[in-house]
């Protein structure tokens, strides 16, 4: 089912931002974005739908991590961060963006200890700790030595969605929840650089999937983004 896209105003410009759900069928485009880094090729830059956004702070955040720490995005500066939102529960996109950031975190080699990966929790419903720490081991998203996903109360977590842009819908109480995919690249100053929009396709039975190249191909592109992060 493909959902309404949403526009991120928080960005400061209108850009179009996939909701959970979103197939992106990727296109034959020749036509690149201004910004993008040189090292991404513009077929990579269009299947991640990658944009620049204004150089300007990210907003600050202090949650809990799948361990039981609490910390700010302030405490990652000197670390390029690769910010997303995720529902601990979802059984959709989510995962495959979990892959990807697995991916990148291999991809980056040597460097990977300078690229922090988060994520925060944008359901209410599965916010404690232990939700946040179960998907992150099954999804081996815990492999990833820099990896957090923040989780807090209900207030504070909607107002860093807010922040961020985000929608978070739930249709119904038994519904799964529907929120805004959105990757946000921040440098190692604390700054907003770059945004992408993961996809996803789905099978006749509703199966969430990614064809195996484009699943390498987004790790590679997380990975070479956040390397420019630190020049």
């Amino acid at each position: 089912m493909v959902l309404i896209a949403a526009a991120l105003a928080a960005c400061g410009i209108f850009t179009v931002v996939a909701i959970r759900h979103f197939d992106q069928k990727p296109a034959a485009l020749s036509v690149r974005v201004t910004g993008i880094p040189a090292a991404v090729s513009t077929p990579l830059a269009n299947l991640m739908a990658l944009s620049p956004v204004p150089n300007k702070p990210a907003p600050n955040f202090t949650l809990t991590d799948q361990n039981g720490h609490t910390m700010s995005l302030a405490f990652f500066k000197g670390h390029a961060v690769v910010l997303e939102f995720m529902d601990p529960h979802c059984v959709d996109i989510c995962p495959i963006v979990s892959q990807e950031f697995v991916d990148a975190s291999h991809d980056l080699g040597a460097t990977a200890p300078r690229v922090v990966f988060l994520a925060v929790n944008v359901n209410i419903r599965y916010s404690s700790v232990s939700a946040v720490q179960t998907y992150s081991r099954e999804h081996r998203l815990d492999t990833i030595p820099t990896w957090h996903f923040f989780t807090g109360a209900s207030r504070i977590l909607q107002s860093v969605w807010r922040s961020y842009g985000v929608a978070v819908e739930v249709p119904h109480p038994n519904a799964d929840i529907v929120h805004t995919s959105i990757v946000y690249f921040i440098d190692s100053e604390g700054r907003e650089r770059f945004i992408a929009v993961p996809s996803d396709n789905h099978t006749e039975a509703g199966t969430a999937f990614l064809p195996p190249n484009q699943l390498v191909a987004w790790g590679q592109g997380i990975a070479i983004v956040a390397r420019q992060l630190l020049k």
